[in-house]
């Protein structure tokens, strides 16, 4: 589509969403994520229609909305009368069914200038299909990914790494502010956010494995683990994983690890994005040693059963494999 043409759409988008409180949104996927996104966005003030699989799902999202969400019998029907839609889905897959078809969330836009925000991790390629997909239906797409976890998510604390023209990013920014404290333009190209967020998660698995590997072998050293990661957090060896999200049950509390590893960014996620790092490494011939381990270990704890547990849950797997040997 000519620039001109975008540039128009836009102009749609941006009349439509600076009324967004009091129009419509919708939101698709709520999960341990988005049900939080969600939720922020209707205690902003915005009127969310909503949507999942899950029923139980959807119904607690509508309990903490403040009166703000509605239900929306299937996913396109949160689109009519929306200025902007929010996906949170599990991978590309999803958001190819979701987005694209004759009965897809760009058919049911009719033109109006929708923004849509995609917050699921996925494949670039992907995201420039779409956002093909949404120009030639009269619509404004931009990847979004998120960061943070979900304690952000719930505190309305994520970084969100969005790609796309800058003045969709614009549109979208007064949204993304309701459900995080930063957004950051990683470039007009659709699926640069995705590009961003690869990097990001690839070197996060890095950074969690080795807490996890630090505080068990201290642990095994005599050290008691608080006092441990105090001495991690007040040194060179501090990290998100280590002062925000400690592996170690009991360091932090509320964190997936002091309640069984339940909840949190589950392994099977994290090796999913592992995957479309590799992917992305091997097309472009770049090495990355040690994500590929990374993608290597979660592979084996996913096929230990631990896909559902949090991908801090390695270091559960390292006193579990040490109690074995001995």
């Amino acid at each position: 589509m000519p620039a001109r043409n975008l540039l128009r759409l836009t102009l749609v988008a941006r009349r439509s969403v600076s009324t967004a409180s009091a129009s419509q949104l919708g939101f698709i996927g709520l999960g341990n994520m988005g049900a939080s996104m969600a939720t922020n966005l209707a205690k902003a003030g915005h009127q969310v229609r909503v949507f999942d699989v899950s029923r139980a799902a959807i119904d607690a999202v509508v309990a903490g909305s403040e009166g703000r969400a509605s239900v929306a019998s299937s996913a396109n029907e949160v689109v009519p009368g929306a200025s902007a839609v929010v996906t949170m889905l599990p991978s590309s897959k999803e958001v190819t069914q979701i987005y694209s078809g004759s009965d897809g969330l760009l058919a049911a836009s009719k033109g109006n200038g929708t923004l849509f925000i995609d917050s699921t991790t996925g494949e670039p390629g992907v995201c420039e299909k779409i956002a093909e997909e949404a120009q030639q239906a009269g619509a404004v797409y931009i990847d979004a990914p998120v960061s943070g976890g979900v304690v952000a998510a719930k505190n309305a604390q994520l970084t969100f790494m969005c790609g796309g023209p800058k003045s969709a990013f614009d549109i979208a920014a007064p949204l993304l502010a309701a459900m995080g404290k930063k957004s950051i333009h990683c470039g007009d190209k659709v699926g640069s956010g995705e590009a961003a967020k690869i990097c990001n998660n690839m070197l996060l698995a890095v950074s969690m494995l080795g807490t996890c590997e630090a505080m068990a072998l201290g642990k095994h050293l005599g050290l008691n683990p608080n006092n441990l990661a105090e001495v991690l957090n007040a040194s060179s060896g501090r990290c998100w994983s280590s002062e925000v999200y400690n592996p170690v049950p009991g360091v932090v509390p509320g964190v997936p690890s002091s309640r069984d590893y339940d909840g949190g960014f589950l392994c099977a996620l994290m090796l999913k994005d592992l995957r479309l790092a590799q992917a992305a490494a091997a097309q472009n011939q770049v090495s990355t040693v040690m994500g590929g381990l990374a993608c290597q270990i979660y592979s084996l704890m996913c096929a230990h059963g631990l896909a559902a547990k949090d991908f801090s849950v390695f270091y559960k797997f390292l006193q579990d494999q040490q109690n074995k040997s001995n």
